[in-house]
């Protein structure tokens, strides 16, 4: 009795995020974006993950094969009779008054073409054998889920971003042919999708095979393994932008301004334990700087050269850093977050101020930034900018890992953990916090002089609080402490929601989802270190898993 009503509660659940995501209008948009042209749009898409991540959460603990299948199949089921329901409401209440989305196209989509009665029909046993193959799915070989979830997904993201990937595909030759073959102007085509099911697959099962193999790799074998990995990236870091034009070189450089402010934040936030909601202060006074050392504009200073005014705008922000820290010295936890935000605010607000104007521009803004050029080569366009960004983001993690495993660093893991105790082994707490918020300001200010450079202006408008959050943001999902966390981080919640800008503002609603589905299944991050993971296992009194200690 207890399985059938957690089965119908999962279901109820599901159901309603259903019928939610169908009345804000996101079902109908999704319907418009095919995966497989011809078969299987993402609507449809969503609707069957909704069935199977239903059947997969009422047969989790369910007790025997059996029981599990039937509380599947019954999750799924009530699932798929409120989107039922939905359906027939929707064609016999003129709800459009209230909610916009409520329209025949959601209707038809609903009802698979066909009229109310066989279309609540068709969703109800869509429902049930969706939650049926869920809850098989969960009983399944693990390397066998793995392998199916992750050729799944494999389709899903290549008929999302087909334009994308048929752009970097524009070549002659076995390219071309390939290319002709998975896909159409139009969309992925079926038997593209059944090869690229297939080898993703495969390799899944290939991977799981070996990782379960006797053998068990010594440390130096994982280390290799991470650089070979990170290698990898870095070669598809550096040829994508080539291949996929300026769109996408534009969207890597903005990723990577926010790995540099991550890795700034990290040391701050991951290491010292000091919570900073100001954070994008720094950033703007890299940019400011500048701006102010380089533009051709009357508000002006030198009219030096970027290479110049770089090095300089870094130490300024250094020292906006070390007098941001000095207020805060003895303030902590929450206290420190509101403390933080209120200095970044002020900066803020002198900005925009009258007083400030005849130096900074104001609300105007400072204009005529010119871009970065070596000898008679100038890096204007974003994917050259790009190589710019990535060669700092590259010199910054180096800085920071030295710095995570120093005397420094020890001394910032002690404060993190316990001030008292820390001050008490000896640490000085007034150094050792002055130099996280200078360091971390460097980076940030390393960031925004290349983001000036970039934009060739800057405005007050371009340093919001939003900016803070997201970087903070980005630690948290990427793993608090990690290095490589920090670029999963911001690949994850900066670099794919501008992929997704097509979505509009529904973007942002993955975003959210995305959060709250990681906080509650890794909320260690996505790639932790190990540390951190130890802390947080410790303090939830699990063993700690093998698999904390590898990405993702």
């Amino acid at each position: 009795m207890k399985t059938l009503t957690k089965a119908a509660t999962t279901g109820l659940l599901f159901g309603v995020g259903g019928v939610y995501l169908a009345l804000v209008g996101l079902l109908e948009m999704m319907q418009a974006r095919p995966i497989v042209f011809g078969a299987v749009n993402l609507g449809q898409a969503v609707l069957a993950l909704l069935a199977l991540a239903c059947g997969v959460v009422a047969a989790r603990d369910a007790g025997p094969a059996f029981a599990r299948a039937g509380a599947g199949l019954l999750g799924g089921l009530v699932a798929g009779a409120l989107m039922a329901l939905l359906q027939v409401i929707v064609a016999t209440v003129p709800l459009q008054g209230m909610f916009i989305a409520a329209s025949p196209a959601l209707r038809n989509m609903l009802a698979f073409g066909f009229a109310p009665g066989p279309g609540a029909l068709a969703m109800l046993l869509g429902g049930g054998i969706g939650g049926l193959a869920g809850a098989v799915l969960a009983v399944t070989l693990p390397s066998l889920r793995r392998a199916i979830v992750a050729g799944a997904a494999a389709v899903v993201i290549a008929g999302v971003f087909q334009e994308l990937i048929q752009l970097m595909m524009q070549y002659e030759g076995i390219i071309g042919w390939i290319r002709d073959f998975v896909y159409t102007w139009q969309g992925l085509r079926p038997q593209g999708a059944v090869a690229i099911f297939v080898i993703a697959g495969g390799t899944s099962l290939v991977l799981s095979h070996r990782s379960s193999a006797d053998h068990v790799p010594s440390p130096d074998e994982r280390r290799r393994r991470r650089f070979i990995s990170a290698g990898v990236a870095l070669l598809v870091l550096v040829l994508m932008p080539l291949l996929a034009g300026a769109y996408i070189g534009e969207v890597l450089m903005l990723v990577g301004l926010y790995i540099l402010m991550g890795m700034g934040l990290n040391l701050e936030v991951g290491l010292a334990g000091l919570l900073d909601l100001g954070f994008v202060a720094f950033f703007a006074v890299g940019a400011y700087t500048t701006a102010l050392l380089t533009s051709g504009s009357s508000i002006g200073l030198l009219h030096l050269s970027y290479w110049e005014a770089m090095p300089i705008a870094v130490l300024i922000s250094i020292l906006g850093g070390v007098l941001f820290g000095l207020p805060v010295l003895g303030v902590r936890g929450d206290y420190l977050a509101v403390a933080t935000l209120g200095l970044g605010e002020i900066v803020r607000i002198v900005v925009l101020s009258d007083f400030a104007a005849p130096l900074l521009g104001g609300p105007q803004g400072v204009l005529d930034i010119p871009k970065p050029s070596i000898g008679s080569f100038e890096l204007g366009s974003p994917v050259k900018l790009f190589y710019l960004t990535l060669v700092c983001a590259g010199v910054a993690a180096f800085i920071a890992w030295r710095l995570e495993n120093s005397r420094l660093g020890r001394a910032w893991e002690a404060l993190r953990d316990d001030e008292d105790v820390a001050q008490a082994l000896g640490v000085n707490l007034i150094r050792s916090k002055l130099l996280a918020y200078g360091l971390g300001a460097a980076f940030a200010g390393l960031g925004g002089s290349i983001f000036a450079t970039m934009l060739g202006s800057v405005y007050p408008s371009s340093f919001q609080l939003l900016i803070s959050i997201n970087v903070l943001a980005l630690i948290i999902v990427g793993g608090m402490g990690s290095l490589p966390g920090v670029v999963l981080g911001a690949i994850a919640l900066i670099g794919l929601p501008e992929l997704l800008r097509e979505f509009g503002e529904y973007r942002y609603l993955f975003y959210g989802a995305a959060l709250i589905v990681m906080m509650r299944w890794k909320p260690e991050g996505l790639w932790p270190s190990e540390v951190r993971s130890r802390e947080l296992h410790a303090a939830a009194g699990e063993a700690e898993p093998v698999a904390a200690m590898e990405p993702g």
